[in-house]
């Protein structure tokens, strides 16, 4: 029985390594800049978490609403349907593209909020002009998702793998440079590290572009692209998967995202190390997310077979491959709970000795809870893969924002602020809504798998 769903690991591995290693790069960019900027103090560590706070916010709706690209190029694949293809490459493009320039210019609006947010003055004072740069690199980045996705939606998930490898070896060298001022460049602190991300991420998207604009698997695609009309109905249907899926990371980067304004209330400290500990739950989460997209591409091609069967047994697969995975990463961060917040912090630094043990012994207690939540966070992203690759958005919409709003928040501002339990009260709520929102979808993705079945 076990062995109907471990003989498809080979598989899902083959089509996700290259994605995770993909994902693995976005989170590299924003780790290098934590480790480089750590060496600053907590105070510039604090402020780049802050100021990205703003930018998790436009990063979510885009990479919801590029993930719309994939199941409907996995779909018309499957069906070699070219045609229906190219639509979706263009329209798909476009619109993600138009969503990071309107994204960016929202965030430089609203920029003045962090002054009102009840942060520590050193911190919004550091986070400004960080965010007034890193905020141009939603562009770039949206341009790279819609080519991402849609190769990702013809099975190819190596392209996107080497363009950030590209930037990331990029986005290390400036970084080194700009931060410390190395040679000719000058000492631009946390700064340079805004610019450092800005410029590989153009780099990233140029290159995704180069690599797949002249291969054969893509070449029928890119034939005379921009001759093609606007579908409306080819626009309906990217609005109709990726507005919901938006949504759907908008409410879960959201709450993970009001956890760091809500410790950045307790102090420039806490908030350090909240932002160290999602920096390293986020790096096992690509594994999850990775994952997600493999569930979307083979459960789109088995929903566009109408194989509503054989769609089961894979998607089971895949659920059970991302559990196993997320138990040796909870035992991970038990292990290694303390060793690891020292990787981000100067701790032969005497002047700021204090407030470094203090992130140290706040960090180590949070990566416990991150242990646990791990089993959580991992099963919802590949449900919600599953689900999407069968088109079936709009429930699942619902279930995140109840699991992360209605249940979630609340437990993080009462255990976090209200009964003064602070940092570890504030992740106590990110474990209970992850569970909730795991629960909710496997429960949903049953319901529907099983119903289709009795259908056919």
């Amino acid at each position: 029985m076990l062995q109907t769903y471990t003989k498809e690991f080979n598989r899902n591995l083959q089509l996700a390594w290259p994605i995770i290693l993909g994902l693995l790069g976005h989170t590299v960019v924003g780790l290098v800049d934590n480790i480089m900027v750590g060496k600053l103090g907590t105070g510039p560590l604090a402020a780049v978490s802050l100021g990205n706070s703003f930018l998790f916010i436009g990063m979510s709706v885009i990479l919801g609403f590029s993930t719309g690209i994939t199941p409907l190029v996995a779909a018309s694949d499957s069906t070699n349907n070219t045609k229906e293809g190219k639509s979706v490459l263009k329209n798909g493009l476009l619109l993600v593209t138009g969503l990071g320039v309107l994204l960016t210019l929202i965030i430089f609006f609203i920029r003045p909020l962090l002054y009102h947010m009840k942060q520590t003055e050193e911190v919004v004072k550091l986070a400004i002009p960080y965010l007034n740069i890193v905020a141009l690199s939603l562009i770039p980045l949206a341009v790279f998702q819609a080519f991402k996705q849609f190769a990702d939606g013809l099975s190819q998930t190596k392209y996107s793998m080497w363009a950030t490898i590209i930037a990331n070896v990029l986005n290390v060298v400036l970084n080194y440079v700009l931060i410390y001022g190395i040679w000719i460049f000058p000492e631009m602190g946390i700064v340079g590290a805004a610019w450092g991300t800005l410029i590989s991420r153009v780099v990233m998207a140029i290159a995704m572009y180069l690599y797949i604009f002249k291969k054969d698997k893509f070449l029928v695609y890119f034939e005379n692209l921009w001759k093609e009309k606007f579908l409306k109905t080819t626009i309906k249907k990217l609005n109709g998967i990726g507005f919901p899926s938006a949504l759907q990371m908008f409410f879960e980067f959201g709450i993970f995202t009001a956890g760091i304004w809500l410790s950045g209330t307790l102090g420039k400290n806490p908030q350090a190390a909240n932002q160290i500990a999602l920096n390293l739950s986020s790096m096992t989460f690509m594994f999850a997310m990775g994952l997600a997209v493999v569930a979307t591409i083979r459960v789109g091609n088995q929903y566009g077979l109408m194989n509503f069967k054989e769609l089961r047994r894979i998607a089971f697969s895949i659920f059970l491959l991302i559990l196993i995975m997320d138990v040796i990463f909870a035992i991970f961060f038990m292990i290694y709970n303390e060793f690891l917040p020292t990787l981000y912090l100067d701790v032969n630094d005497v002047a700021n000795q204090q407030d470094n043990t203090e992130v140290i012994a706040i960090t180590a207690k949070l990566m416990i809870i991150a242990a646990f939540f791990q089993l959580f966070d991992g099963m919802q992203a590949v449900v919600l893969g599953a689900l999407k690759g069968m088109q079936d958005v709009k429930i699942p919409t619902a279930i995140t924002f109840v699991a992360y709003w209605i249940i979630s928040f609340p437990i993080c501002y009462l255990a976090g602020i209200t009964f003064g339990y602070g940092s570890e009260g504030i992740w106590l709520g990110f474990l209970v809504g992850l569970g909730a929102s795991a629960g909710m979808l496997l429960w949903r993705f049953n319901l529907v798998t099983k119903r289709q079945l009795d259908n056919s």
